[in-house]
């Protein structure tokens, strides 16, 4: 499990872009028959990608961790982004579709990782937040989740949004979780933007066509810097950078944040003028 350290606005802005990626994109999270964690220290979430094949994966218990064992002190949030494929909790299977969710509550011991063809294998989000409570773990299917329009595609942002791990759905400690599709012909994302002081996010862009990008700007209002994002890579936000996106076709990703309340809706918004 390797480490991103918390960073702040105005060191940020004398980033290069390879300074600025080295410390906020994930690029290699989903490999072939492996699990990826990368531990941050905004709000203690931990970010990852399990993509079993031949062998189920487990999920590990990371010596920096000093727990007993992974959810000794966490929650975890699953998204299956690939083929169908199984996820056990302590001996129960939990079968999981494309832009299905798990969430894994605290105390679960045993969290194995499997796909049903190893030649199309599931690709697995994982989030994980420090949690206080034992949740039970419950799944939820993308046709469970409620969608929600926003947006048209009179300013290029018609989007679905679905919900899972939130205050109204899948019940968590400070875990929030979700996807958002564009539709064909929309580019942008959460655009206006917004902040929110209150939690962190991040973002992991998918089903981007081949030689296709996404441009994700973070930042703060006044100080916005540039991130080109391929397929399958993750952006960290923190509380105080904006976090939107343009992308040269449609695409889906899942948003993910953790901090002071479960609150979807909680964000201060940015008025497009605002922005520099």
């Amino acid at each position: 499990m390797t480490q991103r350290y918390a960073i702040g606005p105005r060191e940020t802005a004398a980033m290069t872009t390879d300074e600025l990626r080295e410390n906020f994109l994930l690029e290699n999270l989903f490999v072939a028959g492996t699990i990826e964690l990368v531990y941050t220290h905004y709000d203690r979430m931990i970010v990852g990608g399990a993509v079993p094949t031949t062998e189920p994966l487990p999920l590990p218990n990371p010596e920096n961790l000093k727990a007993e064992f992974f959810l000794q002190r966490r929650e975890l949030g699953i998204l299956n982004i690939g083929a169908a494929g199984t996820v056990t909790v302590d001996g129960t299977v939990h079968e999981l579709g494309n832009q299905d969710c798990l969430y894994v509550g605290k105390d679960a011991r045993e969290v194995t990782f499997a796909s049903a063809d190893a030649n199309q294998p599931a690709q697995y989000y994982l989030l994980s937040a420090p949690a206080h409570h034992a949740y039970p773990t419950r799944r939820m299917t993308q046709a469970e989740a409620t969608p929600v329009q926003l947006g048209s595609q009179e300013t290029a942002n018609a989007r679905t949004i679905y919900k899972y791990i939130y205050l109204e759905g899948l019940q968590s400690c400070q875990l929030v979780m979700g996807l958002t599709q564009l539709q064909p012909g929309s580019v942008w994302n959460t655009m206006p933007s917004h902040v929110h002081d209150r939690r962190m996010e991040v973002y992991v862009y998918f089903d981007l066509p081949e030689n296709q990008r996404v441009l994700h700007m973070m930042g703060q209002p006044q100080q916005t810097r540039p991130l080109w994002v391929n397929n399958r890579q993750a952006v960290l936000s923190p509380p105080w950078s904006i976090h939107t996106g343009c992308g040269t076709s449609n695409y889906t990703f899942i948003w993910g944040m953790a901090g002071e309340n479960l609150e979807y809706t909680d964000m201060d918004p940015v008025t497009i003028d605002q922005l520099r």
